[in-house]
């Protein structure tokens, strides 16, 4: 019955480190961080330039 108890609460403990470190994924580090307002900066101007293109077809047509 010791034996049990103990594999019980290894896995209990195995288990509650997995979701701490889990959790820890979420933080973003300043080179995420980065990459990621490079991206959306790289988004927005791609997004300008299909509107102004857009505007230039436009005034094409008329």
């Amino acid at each position: 019955m010791n034996g049990q108890l103990v594999k019980k609460l290894s896995a209990a403990v195995l288990m509650a480190l997995l979701a701490g470190g889990l959790a820890a994924c979420d933080n973003q580090g300043p080179a995420e961080e980065a990459g990621e307002s490079i991206d959306n900066s790289m988004e927005s101007a791609g997004e300008s330039i299909e509107n102004a293109g857009e505007s230039i077809e436009d005034a094409a047509e008329n």
